[in-house]
């Protein structure tokens, strides 16, 4: 290959001394690597570019040179709002972020009435500005003028769907209504949205019935795009869901992803291996399906989310929780669970139910401590506790709930059709650090280098960096990312594979990684000796 010299054309970064992994899974190399404006411009073995040819020279001797890291179930929804340097996602190596698990703030409209979501608080000229938002893509145009670090994408939320045309009320949708909920569908693609992300174990995604997500899977697949799902169960039914959302895909012809895959509860912990010959199978049989996973055995989500979601219906959860004989009910439930819902807190116990954030007068105490250790601080049954803590804050309370085992991660991670996702918000600790957080924001990708490929050999790091790149960008037909390939958009990222560890801990979570040096971002570099440089590279990515 001829260098720029030769050409007449320089480059903007010459990467020289890396080993290449160029996101493939093929075995790595020696090459240089040349940036040239937004673009990888040349790969060449070691010395055949002119070093004089390059603006700037980049000795990563040492390291590995990779393609940038794609978290396909990203929580930065809320953060991207009003700011976007996500620096705990840009020190793991992260590029581009995906979201739309469950709820976007887009489209605002129909029977909407919470611009957030009850997720959180916002400014209120950001909220004013929400209750524009009539179309997926003026939410994506927004995000645009934010100034956000890394590009950025989403689903359509499925329960913002459900919400827009019944608001909280259980039932089938009318003929009309579905009608509504296709052409919402239908626009938010046109907009750019992946597809639709349901959650189907919170309020209002756990009222959407079977003929909707029939109906919903139809449009997508027509449109090319992709269904991604936290499943009605991951625990005790959680084989009959996993049959129930493969059929899905066999009779709409839906290309599936499955967020997270996961199995909680001690009793269900066996069903893990059964799961995945059931995804081997129906791949074989010819279905589109795919998942991702975080390497922890603990998952995130909010503490009302450990509550029946009966008791949501129609919004009245606070109110259900004051009546005397809904809340005996709820906390009958809450004791011995009667199916059709899933019981988190049960499932991991009151001493695996983290609670990590409290903002009331009375309960900012309690943050960070476990559920079992509040309710005896309180003087009450662990069930009340948890109700009156609900009632008693005015917020989306965050909480982690312990419920799955380290024997089941290695298995999973060796599956070829398996991706990487931190399921978590960018965070930073100087901004976010008062509240105890799950360490996923912080480590995911590094854990997973660090401990799975170099500590406990699970994987090579080859098929580790194709799982965090170009498998999530073929999943999602990003097609100019998510390879170190001439041509191809820079979203570049250098580890060193000796050092790269997660830090983050359940106790101690707001510590960033080490061992990723340097992060490109549309050839913009953004991390720079592991320091974040304060550029705003990211740009919109969605369906093609």
């Amino acid at each position: 290959m001829a260098d720029a010299s030769a050409s007449g054309q320089g480059y903007d970064v010459l990467i020289s001394g890396a080993k290449v992994i160029d996101g493939s899974g093929n075995p790595w190399f020696y090459a240089d690597v040349a940036l040239r404006g937004d673009r990888i411009a040349a790969i060449a073995p070691p010395g055949r570019i002119e070093r004089s040819s390059a603006a700037e020279v980049v000795d990563a001797s040492g390291h590995v040179v990779a393609p940038g890291f794609i978290d396909i179930q990203s929580h930065s929804l809320v953060p991207f709002l009003t700011h976007g340097a996500s620096l705990s996602k840009v020190t793991q190596g992260v590029t581009t972020e995906i979201l739309g698990e469950g709820w976007t703030p887009a489209p605002f409209g129909g029977r909407i009435t919470d611009p957030l979501g009850g997720y959180s608080s916002a400014p209120d000229e950001v909220l004013e500005r929400v209750r524009s938002w009539s179309r997926f893509g003026h939410w994506m145009d927004y995000l645009g003028t934010v100034g956000i670090s890394v590009n950025y994408g989403s689903f359509l939320g499925g329960g913002t769907v459900r919400e827009y045309v019944r608001a909280w009320e259980v039932g089938e949708m009318t003929p009309d209504e579905l009608t509504t909920m296709r052409r919402v569908v239908a626009e938010s693609m046109e907009d750019g949205a992946f597809g639709v992300a349901t959650a189907l174990i919170y309020p209002p995604n756990s009222y959407i019935t079977n003929p909707e997500l029939y109906a919903m899977c139809e449009e997508i697949a027509a449109r090319g795009g992709v269904y991604v799902t936290h499943m009605r169960s991951e625990a005790d039914a959680f084989l009959e869901e996993l049959e129930a959302t493969i059929d899905l895909s066999r009779q709409t012809g839906v290309a599936l992803e499955l967020y997270h895959l996961k199995v909680g509860g001690r009793r269900n912990w066996h069903k893990m291996p059964r799961a995945i010959e059931m995804i081997n199978a129906a791949r074989a049989e010819g279905l589109d399906i795919t998942a991702d996973m975080y390497p922890y055995i603990a998952g995130g989500t909010g503490l009302a989310s450990a509550l029946p979601n009966w008791a949501a219906a129609d919004g009245r959860l606070k109110d259900n929780l004051r009546d005397p004989e809904m809340r005996e009910r709820i906390r009958h439930e809450l004791i011995e669970p009667t199916g059709g819902w899933e019981p988190l807190a049960t499932l991991a116990g009151p001493e695996g139910v983290l609670v990590t954030e409290l903002l009331a007068e009375q309960n900012r105490q309690h943050s960070g401590k476990r559920l079992a250790e509040i309710a005896d601080t309180r003087g009450q049954h662990w069930t009340d506790a948890l109700m009156d803590i609900v009632l008693e804050e005015d917020q989306w309370i965050p909480t982690i709930f312990f419920m799955m085992t380290e024997d089941n991660l290695p298995s999973q991670l060796q599956q070829p059709w398996m991706k990487i996702s931190t399921d978590a918000a960018g965070l930073d600790p100087a901004r976010d650090g008062h509240a105890v957080t799950h360490p996923r924001s912080y480590g995911t990708y590094p854990r997973v280098l660090g401990k799975y490929v170099r500590k406990d050999g699970v994987l090579t790091l080859e098929d580790a960096v194709r799982k965090m790149s170009s498998a999530v960008a073929d999943r999602l037909t990003l097609r100019d990312r998510g390879l170190l390939r001439e041509g191809l958009l820079a979203d570049v990222v250098i580890f060193n594979p000796d050092t790269v560890i997660d830090n983050a801990t359940f106790e101690d979570p707001h510590r960033l990684s080490t061992g990723v040096r340097d992060v490109w971002v549309n050839g913009t570099r953004v991390l720079r000796d592991g320091a974040h440089t304060g550029a705003a590279a990211g740009r919109m990515v969605g369906l093609q």
